[in-house]
């Protein structure tokens, strides 16, 4: 968004010259109005209680922006945005623009985004439109307003003062006579006119801004050696300082009230307390209520009176009486309604001083809570830092007292930004000239000398309690070189002793050469041994050796180790002693285990034989109970032909038993020749024994069923077939999702509810697993159970006395309420000939049931 600022009233707004728009290049230029434009902004600002260092910078965000309008205008802006991002800068700069143009100021070239951007050119022309519109265009003097209205009252107010030709604002206030003659003619106590030298022209400056800053409340807001020494002083400049004399001198309470007042009493004279600023609204409201009145009445009786005198003459044909200037009746007029407005512009001020100590007070308040608040805190602080408590501290002590002060470093950095605000709040005290800044001044000074006392303390403490740690950590790093160090050795020492006296047991040649070998290497390792022994032996010496050299009060124990030097010795000896002993019992040993290899191989020829031929027997009967088709009565034969062939095979299984009774006796326990044992043997023996009897048993039961329930064969193949599909392990089981799957193939429509209600049924013992026999069983009686829907309708139309159709009625009275409302909620209208209302079709319903589940 781009604005212009010109007024179109206003022509001066347009450099009248061309040597105006040069100087916009010239960095003096730049230099007054940055400082002229950043005092005028902080003469209004400080009734906020805040105030900007650096123009182009403390705007970017708009924030201050948008509080300078509200405090020269009186009015509230739209709220500002609270973020920190560019957009919302921009926007809050943007709402301080759109109020300038409400008040009917086009700006020309300048944006939001220079502003945000900090273009010191655009800044400074956008706070030149502000003073423009809030201080110089409602200037009112005989008719000329703004820039001509300004120079026309200084030039009335200068006008008998000597050396002083005020015709523009540049040149004509070089000499600074101009100033101090405004000052005189309104407050003559504040000057003496008379020993003004013009050829002083920096020294009547000076003078005239010092009085301006202390007496009229007109902070310095220009340079005296700028304006002198400049060709051409800054325009914008001037008249910016001038107009803050107009405010505080033209229409104001001086010019009107010392009619009735003595002189010093409604001087715009800022006070120091709430209390003397509340004095002088009461002054004012007592002037009002007293002294005002009475002044009221002469000015109506100087009217009547000058009327009446008017009168007369006129009745005696004498001229009109003619006061001298400036006390006609019209002059009187004109100067009492400048008396209000002064008054309304007094009280005015009164308000805003009074605010102003408001906000002086609220700092105040704020100061001492922030003060009270880090005093609390920092009490005994330097007590604490002042202990010695680590000169008789443990390593661990100290390091906890090291960590302890690192929470407090901690806690102390997180308490700079307390102090910093302390210090930051009275120094705004002291600009704001808070009455009683003198204390405030001593105790933010003896919290900031209290600060820098902690941090020395701080440092020297950190500094003491690292040379205590490090003298320890040598002391501890020695102690805990041992402990690493002996440790493992000790475990070893003890690790070896154990081996050494180990009653082992080996069951072949390999194991106990192995023995043998790992015997070897460790007493290939001894010699490295006792040199670790005599290293660790050594940093025991040197802990003690660093005691004794530094006087040391402190116990030469290991905090790390419970290992001692004279454990580790004794038990060296130990070791020694056992490595021979070791050396025999292992040569016995392997002469036995030759004896036992012998045995191995003569079971393991036998046994390697046997057990396959048991495996692929019960793989032969477990597929022939899967593959066998045929009446029952072939497969039977089959099966009985099989149990002939292995009953001919036992006389095998009794030789291998005479070969396992020698290896017994010699306590061999296993073969490594083998994957066989005896035991594996008997197992599958008589596995297969009872696998091929349970077969021929379940045959036989299946013949029996087929014939007591009168199913076919192709309904027993059927049922083998589907049984066999969903046995995925193919071991003659089926588990619970087998099952289920299989019942879901057949169209069972199976809730949670029904399918335990099947799997009680079929897995009674609750196993896990179906048999084929326990499935056989199911379906037959599943199918012998099962309902038509020729039976459903027959039932339902016994309910309707034979009407092809039922109603509701006759549903509730006839069915138990569940089932009705099943029924009624399901069935659908009936439509064919004599139908009633409320008539339910319930063959439709049964043939649909029917279609749904076979259950």
């Amino acid at each position: 968004m781009q604005y212009t600022y010109n007024y179109e009233e206003d022509e001066y707004m347009t450099q009248e010259e061309e040597w105006d728009r040069d100087l916009l290049l010239d960095p003096a230029w730049e230099k007054q109005q940055r400082k002229t434009f950043t005092a005028w902004c902080n003469s209004h600002l400080r009734k906020a209680g805040t105030q900007i260092e650096n123009i182009e910078e403390d705007f970017r965000n708009g924030l201050k922006l948008m509080l300078l309008l509200e405090v020269i205008s009186g009015e509230r802006l739209p709220k500002p945005d609270r973020g920190k991002m560019r957009f919302h800068k921009i926007a809050n700069v943007n709402k301080a623009l759109d109020y300038i143009a409400s008040k009917g100021v086009k700006l020309v070239s300048i944006g939001a985004e220079e502003i945000v951007d900090g273009n010191v050119k655009m800044t400074l022309g956008m706070i030149w439109t502000i003073i423009l519109r809030f201080a110089i265009q409602d200037i009112s003097v005989e008719e000329t307003s703004a820039k001509e209205g300004l120079l026309l009252w200084c030039q009335r107010k200068t006008a008998p003062y000597r050396n002083v030709n005020i015709q523009n604002f540049h040149l004509s206030w070089k000499d600074g006579l101009g100033l101090c003659a405004l000052i005189h003619r309104h407050r003559p106590d504040l000057i003496d006119y008379s020993k003004l030298n013009k050829d002083d022209p920096i020294g009547n400056i000076n003078l005239a801004m010092e009085i301006a800053e202390k007496h009229l409340d007109i902070p310095k807001m220009l340079d005296a050696e700028d304006v002198v020494n400049t060709a051409r002083p800054d325009e914008r400049t001037i008249m910016t300082y001038v107009s803050c004399y107009y405010h505080a001198f033209a229409d104001s309470i001086q010019s009107f009230f010392l009619v009735v007042f003595p002189l010093p009493l409604f001087y715009l004279t800022p006070e120091k307390t709430m209390q003397a600023m509340q004095k002088k609204l009461e002054d004012f409201r007592d002037y009002r209520r007293k002294h005002k009145p009475p002044k009221v009445q002469e000015k109506c009786q100087l009217e009547i009176n000058f009327n009446t005198l008017q009168t007369k003459l006129r009745i005696s044909n004498r001229p009109a009486f003619m006061p001298s200037e400036g006390k006609m009746v019209s002059d009187i007029a004109g100067a009492w309604q400048r008396l209000e407005q002064a008054e309304k512009g007094y009280e005015e001020w009164l308000l805003n001083e009074i605010r102003r100590l408001e906000r002086l007070e609220h700092l105040a308040e704020k100061f001492r809570q922030k003060a009270s608040t880090h005093e609390q805190w920092a009490y005994g602080k330097e007590q604490i830092l002042l202990q010695k408590d680590y000169e008789s501290a443990s390593l661990t002590e100290v390091r906890a007292m090291l960590r302890k002060h690192e929470a407090f470093e901690s806690d102390l950095a997180a308490h700079q930004d307390r102090v910093e605000q302390i210090a930051a709040i009275a120094q705004e005290l002291n600009e704001l000239d808070y009455h009683d800044a003198a204390s405030v001044n001593d105790r933010c000074q003896k919290i900031c000398d209290q600060w820098d006392s902690l941090g020395t303390l701080t440092q020297k403490r950190r500094e003491a309690l690292e040379r205590t740690e490090k003298l320890l950590e040598t002391i501890d790093q020695l102690h805990l070189e041992f402990a690493k160090r002996a440790a493992p050795f000790n475990n070893w020492m003890e690790g070896a002793m154990e081996d050494l006296q180990d009653m082992f047991i080996v069951h072949s040649i390999e194991e106990i050469q192995s023995l043998i070998s790992a015997h070897d290497q460790f007493k290939a390792t001894l010699p490295e041994a006792d040199g670790e022994r005599q290293a660790i032996l050594s940093i025991q010496n040197e802990v003690e050796k660093v005691i004794q050299s530094y006087n040391m009060r402190i116990s030469a124990t290991n905090p790390y180790s419970t290992v001692t030097v004279d454990e580790i010795r004794s038990k060296w000896e130990k070791v020694k002693q056992l490595v021979p002993q070791r050396d025999q019992s292992l040569q016995e040993e392997l002469a036995r285990q030759h004896a036992n290899e012998r045995l191995r191989r003569q079971f393991a020829a036998q046994a390697n034989v046997i057990g396959p031929w048991i495996q692929t027997k019960m793989e032969e009967i477990a597929r022939s109970s899967i593959e066998m088709t045929g009446p029952l009565e072939d497969q039977m034969n089959q099966l009985k032909q099989y149990e002939h062939n292995i009953i001919n095979y036992k006389h095998n299984i009794d030789k291998l038993e005479g070969d396992h009774q020698l290896i017994q006796e010699a306590l061999v326990f296993d073969n490594k020749h083998t994957n066989y044992t005896m035991e594996h043997i008997r197992v599958g023996w008589e596995l297969l024994l009872t696998t091929i009897a349970r077969t021929i048993n379940e045959v036989e039961t299946q013949i029996l069923t087929r014939d007591a329930k009168g199913i076919t064969q192709e309904q027993m193949n059927d049922f083998r077939a589907s049984f066999n599909h969903f046995d995925r392990r193919k071991n003659g089981l089926m588990d619970h999702d087998d099952f289920r799957a299989c019942l879901i193939s057949m169209g069972y429509d199976l809730g949670e509810a029904e399918f335990a209600r099947i799997m009680s049924l079929v897995d009674p013992n609750g196993q896990g697993t179906v048999t084929f026999q326990s499935f056989i069983d199911f379906m037959t009686r599943e199918t012998a159970d099962t309902d038509t829907a020729e039976q459903v309708i027959a039932s339902f139309r016994i309910l309707a006395s034979d009407k092809p159709y039922i109603l509701a009625d006759e549903l509730r009275r006839e069915l138990p309420p569940e089932q009705a409302q099943y029924c009624i909620k399901r069935m659908p209208p009936y439509t064919g000939p004599g139908s009633v209302p409320g008539a339910l079709d319930y063959t439709s319903f049964s043939s649909a049931l029917y279609g749904e589940s076979d259950l």
